[in-house]
C-alpha cells in the first residue's frame, strides 16, 4: 500500500531558513515588514546588554573580555572596538566560504553604536564603586536581555552575526559539532582577551551558561516563520 506525504502546517514547518541562502535569498522569503524591525531592535538590544555587563564590572561575555582588552590599546571607544573586530571576524570568513546576509552587516555596526550609547547614558557612578546589590542586578539584565536580544535578531532570519558565521563556518569546514567549536573558540577568545588584560568575572560564566538555554527557550516565541520554495527540478 502506497501513502501520500500530506503537508505539514505552517506550525510544524522550521522555524529557520537554511544557513546557505544568500542575501537576496533571505529577501524574497518576504515578511520584510516585519524582519526588519526585528532584526535592528534585536542588535540594538544586543548592545544595550552588553553595556549594562560592561557596566556591573562583574564580567563580560568571552568576546567581550576580548573587546574590552583590545579597547585600552587602541585610541577607540569600546563600541568602535567591537565594529572594528566585527570586520576582522569577517574577513576570517573568506576562506571559509560563509555567505553573509543583511543582517551580518548590521550586526557588525550597530551592535557596537548601541553599546556606546548605552554606555554613555548609564550613570558613571556605576562599576565597581557601585553597591554590589546593584551590580548583580546590572549583570543578571545584561544576560537576559541578551538572550532576547539574540533570538530577536536570529528569528528575523536576515544572515548571522560576525561570530555565529566563524562559528558554523568552521563546523562545517572541521565537520565538528557546532557545540565543541563554539566552545573552542570562546576558550581561545578568552585566552587572548585576558593575556591582554581583558575582565573575567562571574557574569561571564553566567552568560557562558546561561545564554544558550535562554535563546533556544526564547527563539521560537518570536521567529519569523516563512515559507521557503522547494528547489526545482531539471
Amino acid at each position: 500500500m502506497t501513502t501520500t506525504a500530506v503537508p505539514r502546517p505552517a506550525s510544524q514547518q522550521p522555524l529557520l531558513l537554511p544557513a546557505h541562502l544568500g542575501p537576496l535569498a533571505q529577501l524574497r522569503t518576504g515578511r520584510l515588514a516585519r524582519r526588519l524591525p526585528q532584526l535592528l531592535v534585536g542588535l540594538w538590544l544586543y548592545g544595550a546588554s552588553l553595556a549594562l555587563m560592561v557596566a556591573s564590572g562583574l564580567g563580560v561575555p568571552p568576546w567581550g573580555v576580548l573587546d574590552v582588552a583590545v579597547s585600552a590599546y587602541l585610541p577607540l571607544t569600546l563600541g568602535e572596538t567591537i565594529v572594528l573586530t566585527s570586520f576582522v571576524v569577517l574577513l576570517l570568513w573568506l576562506p571559509l566560504r560563509e555567505v553573509p546576509g543583511i543582517g551580518t552587516l548590521a550586526n557588525a555596526v550597530l551592535v557596537g553604536l548601541s553599546t556606546d550609547a548605552t554606555l554613555a547614558v548609564l550613570p558613571g557612578s556605576l562599576g565597581s564603586d557601585a553597591p554590589l546589590g546593584v551590580r548583580v542586578a546590572l549583570v543578571v539584565a545584561g544576560v537576559l536581555l541578551n538572550g532576547v536580544a539574540t533570538a530577536f535578531y536570529i528569528g528575523a532570519q536576515l544572515g548571522r552575526g560576525p561570530r555565529d558565521g566563524l562559528m558554523t563556518g568552521l563546523a562545517r569546514v572541521t565537520g565538528r559539532s557546532l557545540r565543541l567549536v563554539r566552545t573552542c573558540l570562546e576558550v581561545v577568545v578568552v585566552l587572548v582577551g585576558l593575556a591582554l588584560g581583558g575582565p573575567l568575572g562571574a557574569g561571564t560564566v553566567l552568560y557562558a551558561l546561561a545564554i544558550g538555554p535562554l535563546a533556544q527557550r526564547l527563539l521560537p516565541l518570536v521567529a519569523v516563520r516563512l515559507h521557503v520554495p522547494a528547489p526545482s527540478r531539471p
